[in-house]
């Protein structure tokens, strides 16, 4: 075979790559324009050529699920799967990771794996935030089964699809739907089970993207604020019934603040002082849990374990502490919250206040405020939004969670689905998701502002960065000649060993090339070496196609690019996690092939 000096210079530019994301040497999205242009200054590709994977297939799609995946997310639809997801597993990892693997797998054998991937993304989120489980030992299981699940079915993605054109070309016979089930059911259960047994120990504790602290975080950790909610309801006889909320000794005596009060479907937010309290009311209390059992025994209470009627104070982006300060000019200067009526203007329980300097817990409802006094309040976002426009106050806290508009989430789902439902009608699936998200901005679910800035640029620039070097290794024929090559140091040795040069070189290929790609390369050598070999081709092209959906020692696949960011990933974490999957996948599929299509 001679070897051209473009497939020198390409398979050079691979090695050192591959070097730059295993030892993170840069960024993984710098690695990635750092070969993009190495590409183009080398004259392997034209300039046209290297910029190509900006306007890519795989690149308009990640756009598109993430501008979507947003829209949905915005609409607290996700809430509402996450919770029932709940429901029905509870808190166990295990159990979650099994149920959002089966499913996201399940659907991904009838759609592309980006897309069921994005659908599910944001519910698991939520999961981990409810949980307080890290999102990074949810994201990754979910993203590999996604991806595994791709081979359920000869529709699950483009290349199983591409294979059946590529026999009909060759003069075989194309596969049927479930053809490929058996191996693919097989993988899937696998990889759940692979997390199952070592998710502890391959997945990491932490992200690096979760390191950073949010602003919620610090401010609960610097003014070391309680972030335990109480509930307990009012029995029959209870001494509470017929109190108010400021006789009853909650602030001055327990130094307890009220944060809600139920009576019957009706929850009011930080009650006023003049409330009475009544049998059968339920009462959600911030503060100690010595100063809440002491208040629940002297009055003849019953405690409660979150009630639904307050789901909206459990969730951190609908309710959290916000700082706020006494602005010059404003009406409370010289003036009592009780004077002010605080709580009733804007259903916010004052927690704490800082009068130069002096921290003030408990009741100080008769404190005359001054310019600059600083209050510590909690309550739902929605209530401390209004104090933004209100020139009383400066909100000193940044409000990091966006407001939820349950209005908008039929045309949410909507342009979802219609995306969804063109690339079962055969579109393109760029063409598809990227119609979705532009009928979901006409729709006005989101504002085209919001579409821009629900994209990560970083993921794009790796897809688009990438994705030259796969034409590149098309184009020089470095891809041809690697596989010739390892075609020809097999050949002549058993079917096992063909199998799995034939499942490894397939491996290798799908981390840097697309995946319909590697199969183009792959398939007419492999129908070669099984006419020479004496063998039926059309197992070893599945093999092939299956083969390539192999991808999980790098972040290069569309599905672990769109994971990176949300699980706070580094490169190592795929390849710890990713190599001993890479390894069982493998193994599985080399027995399975060996065991029943050839």
């Amino acid at each position: 075979m001679e070897l051209d000096i473009q497939i020198v210079i390409v398979l050079a530019i691979l090695v050192a790559t591959v070097i730059m994301m295993v030892f993170e040497i840069f960024r993984i999205d710098v690695v990635a324009i750092i070969t993009m242009l190495a590409l183009g200054w080398s004259g392997v590709l034209t300039p046209d050529e290297m910029l190509k994977g900006f306007s890519s297939n795989a690149v308009i799609s990640m756009l598109a699920v993430m501008i979507l995946g947003y829209g949905v997310t915005t609409t607290g639809v996700m809430e509402r799967f996450s919770e029932a997801v709940l429901k029905k597993v509870g808190n166990d990892k295990n159990k979650i990771i099994g149920f959002l693997g089966l499913s996201v797998g399940t659907l991904s054998a009838f759609m592309q794996n980006i897309g069921a991937a994005a659908l599910f993304l944001p519910g698991t989120l939520d999961i981990s935030r409810k949980t307080k489980i890290p999102a990074t030992q949810l994201i990754m299981p979910l993203g590999f089964a996604a991806i595994l699940g791709g081979s359920l079915t000869m529709v699950g993605s483009g290349h199983l699809i591409l294979i059946n054109d590529l026999l009909k070309n060759a003069s075989l016979e194309p596969y049927a739907l479930f053809a490929v089930t058996p191996v693919g059911a097989v993988l899937l259960i696998a990889g759940i089970v692979y997390f199952f047994l070592l998710g502890n120990y391959i997945l990491p504790k932490e992200g690096k993207g979760a390191k950073k602290k949010s602003a919620q975080e610090k401010l609960i950790e610097t003014l070391r604020l309680p972030n335990n909610l109480w509930y307990f309801s009012i029995q029959e006889g209870s001494s509470l019934i017929g109190k108010t909320t400021e006789s009853s000794g909650i602030w001055k005596d327990f130094r307890l603040n009220l944060i809600a009060l139920a009576d019957g479907e009706a929850v009011v937010y930080a009650p006023w002082r003049e409330t009475v309290f009544a049998q059968g009311q339920i009462i959600a209390l911030l503060g100690s849990e010595n100063e809440a059992k002491k208040l629940a025994e002297i009055y003849g209470l019953q405690e409660i374990f979150q009630p639904g009627i307050f789901n909206r104070l459990t969730k951190p982006d609908e309710s959290g502490f916000a700082e706020v300060i006494v602005g010059t000019g404003s009406e409370l200067i010289g003036q009592t919250l009780r004077d002010f009526a605080f709580r009733r203007k804007f259903a916010l329980e004052p927690l704490i206040l800082f009068n130069n300097g002096e921290e003030i817990k408990g009741d100080f409802s008769d404190h005359r405020f001054r310019k600059g006094d600083t209050l510590i309040v909690y309550g739902l976002w929605d209530n401390i939004r209004s104090l933004k426009s209100h020139t009383d106050f400066v909100l000193a806290t940044p409000i990091e969670a966006e407001p939820k508009n349950q209005s908008k989430a039929i045309p949410a789902l909507a342009s979802f689905a219609f995306g969804i439902v063109l690339t079962f009608l055969g579109v393109p699936i760029a063409l598809a998701f990227l119609t979705g998200a532009m009928t979901m901005i006409l729709s006005r679910v989101i504002t085209i502002q919001q579409a821009y800035d629900a994209i990560d640029w970083k993921v794009v620039f790796l897809l688009a960065g990438l994705i030259p070097l796969g034409i590149a290794m098309q184009k020089s024929g470095a891809a041809y000649f690697l596989a010739q090559y390892v075609m020809q140091l097999i050949e002549g040795q058993s079917v096992l060993v063909l199998l799995i040069a034939i499942t490894v070189l397939s491996t290798v290929f799908s981390l840097f090339m697309s995946n319909v790609g590697a199969v183009v390369v792959l398939a007419p050598l492999v129908i070669g070496m099984a006419e020479i070999a004496g063998l039926d081709p059309r197992p070893l092209v599945l093999l092939a196609a299956v083969g390539v959906s192999n991808s999980f020692l790098l972040p290069t696949h569309q599905v672990n690019a769109l994971m990176i960011s949300a699980g706070g990933y580094q490169n190592k974490d795929y390849i710890k996690a990713g190599s001993g999957l890479t390894l069982i996948f493998v193994v599985l599929t080399v027995t399975v092939f060996y065991l029943f299509y050839i």
